[in-house]
This record gives C-alpha cells, sequence and structure tokens, in this order.
C-alpha cells in the first residue's frame, strides 16, 4: 500500500453517484424516446453536456490540447465513450424497457477482461477472471432468452445493440487510461465537444429536429441526460478510470444495472420477467468474480 492509493471511501461514494446517474439515463432516455428520436436524444445531451464541461473548463483555466494528434485521440473517446454507446442505447431502448436495457449494460467489466487478456496480454489472476467471464455471459445468454432464436427478433436486435454499446464502453475504459495525466474535467470537455461534432450534424440529416415538436417531459429528460447523465458524469467517470482504473471503474456497471431497473420499476412501472432476473444474478456473480470481489477458490492462483 503506497501513500499514492486513493481513499477508498471517496472513490467508492463516486462510483455509486456515477453508477446513480448512468442509471437514471435509462429511464431519461425511456421519457425523451416518447417525443424525440433517438439520434436527437443523443445530439441533445452531448450538446448540453460538453457546453457545460467546456465552461467549466474555461472556468478553471484549464489548457486545452494544442495538436492534431491530442484531439484525434479525444474524437476516439467521445466516439467510443458517448457518441456511439449512447447512440445504441438509444435505439436499443426504442425496442426493449429501460430495466432490460441497464441490466443488458451490466457487462463491461467482462468485455473489459477479455480485450484485456487477447490483445493485451493480462493474464494476471486469468482462472477466476475467465470463469466470471463465463458466468457473466451465461447470464447475458439468460437475458435473451428463447426470445434469441425466435422469428421476431425486434426485441433481440434492440438488446444487441445495448451489449454492442457494453463492448464499446469497455474499450472507452482502456483506452481512456492515456488521459491519466490531464484533469478529468479537460478530458470530458474535450471529448464531449468531438462527440457532439459528430451526433449534431447526424442529427439534422436523420432528424431535422427543427422539425420536431418535443413535449416538455421530452426536454426536460434531455436536460437531465446533459447535465446529469453527461456533464457530471463524465467529470467523475475520468476521475476514476485515473483512481479505480478500468477494470475498477467498469465494476460499478452492476450498480448501474440496480438503479436502472429500480427506476424503471418506480417511475415507468416496468416488470422483470424471471430469466431476467436470472440473468442479472449470473452477471452480478460474473463480475463479483472477475473483478475479485469474490476470490474463492481462486485465492491461491493470485498474481504477484
Amino acid at each position: 500500500m503506497s501513500h499514492k492509493t486513493p481513499n477508498i471511501a471517496v472513490e467508492t461514494s463516486l462510483l455509486v453517484l456515477l453508477s446513480f446517474l448512468w442509471g437514471g439515463s435509462f429511464t431519461l432516455t425511456e421519457v425523451a424516446l416518447d417525443s424525440v428520436p433517438p439520434t436527437s436524444i443523443v445530439a441533445g445531451r452531448l450538446t448540453i453536456g460538453a457546453g457545460l464541461l467546456v465552461l467549466t473548463a474555461v472556468w478553471m483555466r484549464l489548457k486545452f490540447p494544442g495538436t492534431v494528434t491530442a484531439w484525434a485521440a479525444l474524437l476516439m473517446q467521445g466516439i467510443l465513450q458517448s457518441a456511439l454507446p449512447f447512440t445504441l442505447i438509444s435505439w436499443g431502448q426504442t425496442r426493449i424497457d429501460s430495466g432490460l436495457a441497464g441490466l443488458l449494460n451490466i457487462t463491461p467489466p467482462l468485455f473489459v477482461f477479455l480485450i484485456s487478456l487477447i490483445l493485451l496480454r493480462d493474464r494476471a489472476n486469468l482462472g477466476r477472471r475467465f470463469t466470471g467471464t463465463v458466468i457473466g455471459f451465461a447470464g447475458v445468454a439468460a437475458t435473451l432468452g428463447p426470445a434469441a432464436f425466435a422469428d421476431d427478433q425486434g426485441s433481440v436486435f434492440g438488446q444487441l445493440a445495448i451489449t454492442g454499446a457494453s463492448l464499446s464502453y469497455a474499450l472507452a475504459a482502456l483506452f481512456a487510461r492515456r488521459f491519466s495525466g490531464q484533469p478529468p474535467i479537460l478530458t470530458a470537455a474535450c471529448s464531449m465537444s468531438m462527440a457532439a461534432a459528430i451526433m449534431v450534424p447526424a442529427a439534422l440529416m436523420t432528424d431535422q429536429p427543427h422539425t420536431l415538436s418535443p413535449s416538455s417531459e421530452g426536454i426536460a429528460a434531455i436536460l437531465g441526460l446533459g447535465c446529469f447523465s453527461t456533464a457530471i458524469a463524465m467529470a467523475i467517470y475520468f476521475r476514476l478510470v485515473r483512481t479505480l482504473g478500468p477494470l475498477g471503474v467498469t465494476a460499478g456497471s452492476y450498480l448501474r444495472a440496480g438503479f436502472s431497473m429500480l427506476l424503471g420499476a418506480l417511475i415507468l412501472g416496468e416488470a422483470l420477467s424471471a430469466p431476467q432476473m436470472l440473468g442479472f444474478v449470473l452477471i452480478l456473480l460474473g463480475v463479483a468474480v472477475t473483478t475479485g470481489q469474490i476470490r474463492y477458490p481462486f485465492r491461491a492462483r493470485h498474481a504477484q
């Protein structure tokens, strides 16, 4: 334990707050979808979030990157962390409930393990992490259920879109390590700005937002997404990537799923099926094993 070890109580509290903010985003997206198309929702939340983050960075007198290489990396981060997964989630929620979307979005830690193993050759605690990954993906299979093999696969495509968003989040968490030397607010402001620069033209081309008539609830939901689930959440996220690491920050996914299911049930009146509950338990167990919260019988194999 070095003196540089982060304050676990503080970082865990921030992880819970981040999980709540992102768990609530599924509910807010569901509300917004009643009157706003998915691409416009994403463009709106990114524009609001990026604007708030840039203003904060300017107020803090942070120095923005000055090279094309730096901005190219921030563009990639914005795509992986926001533009792509936000779009997949919003589109997926046109086909499935917010609670199920949050449940399927629990899988980033499992993808982080697979990517670390296959691409980064990270074999520490291999037995435990592999077992956890197998259990976790069994949970995904249980959640998808027999509908994956049915003729009507509309909801299945929605579920696969959410799972694809989880893969994007995992890649983003690993990629974000390169920004650990700069303030989290600056990384969030720049990457969100790049993501907004992609999604605003996309929304203008696909949705023609000036012709839409969003409800007051839809507008409020997008404001909530931009302020809380994007601006504040991203500032916390990039801090936690630096203090807890990619696997640690993505381990909060199961909390996000719990908040998503709870808010979906309380606010939207959604119900979960038995296969979904079984899937949740298996995914939760898989994440706990993968991240080391459940170690037995793998303790003897603990790496250095």
